[in-house]
């Protein structure tokens, strides 16, 4: 396969390869732990690492209860075969997340899916909460995000193949302006920007129709 063959698909995780946000279903089940977090960070008060770093540190849960809410994220169902059908069409599959590798690569390994995962690291425990820190530092780091989705799409741009970015909240919006827009996939508060500035993008409600668009056309 050339280069020109290959492909990277940069992909945010919460809310995009799973159908909820950890952030919304954590809030929802501790409401108390929020607290003015999140819109210190809206008012530019906080950074938004800052605002998860102080809410997940808050959640006061046995393990078994917080891996219950992990598995109601509902991860994309068809995530392994998709993978699968992407890497034989040439599609490396990314992610970039300003959330957490705790639950990410949880989901993840459920599935039997390995790829490569951009996130902040983390560790629980019903004492303290999940606790979050920064990645090791690297050309991916960011101390707004932990993880800058902007340098993981910029690189995968380097390597000169195909890339598309798939996202649906607000730290996806630079990166996914960075991709050709048949290759901009959104949904949510990402889709509804795009659209109020202009930005053609192609749609999608759960991941498996980014993974069949993508192996639909490289067959072409």
């Amino acid at each position: 396969m050339t280069l020109a063959n290959k492909g990277v698909l940069v992909s945010d995780f919460d809310g995009t390869i799973t159908r909820f946000d950890f952030y919304d279903l954590i809030c929802r089940e501790f409401p108390s732990i929020a607290r003015d977090y999140w819109q210190q960070y809206e008012a530019g008060q906080i950074t938004h690492f800052e605002a998860l770093r102080l809410i997940f540190a808050g959640i006061r849960t046995s393990e078994p209860k917080l891996f219950q809410i992990v598995e109601s994220m509902q991860i994309c169902s068809q995530i392994k075969p998709c993978v699968t059908s992407l890497r034989q069409v040439g599609w490396d599959v990314v992610v970039a997340s300003a959330g957490c590798d705790w639950y990410i690569k949880r989901l993840l390994d459920a599935q039997g899916v390995s790829i490569t995962v951009h996130a902040n690291p983390g560790i629980f425990s019903p004492e303290t909460g999940l606790i979050v820190r920064f990645p090791e530092p690297s050309v991916f780091f960011s101390q707004e995000l932990g993880v800058n989705k902007v340098a993981v799409v910029r690189e995968a741009i380097k390597t000169g193949g195909r890339v598309a970015f798939a996202g649906d909240g607000r730290p996806d919006l630079a990166p996914a302006l960075l991709v050709p827009p048949n290759r901009r996939f959104a949904k949510s508060w990402l889709a509804k920007k795009l659209h109020e500035i202009g930005e053609k993008f192609r749609p999608f409600d759960d991941w498996s129709e980014v993974a069949h668009t993508l192996v639909k056309e490289s067959a072409l």
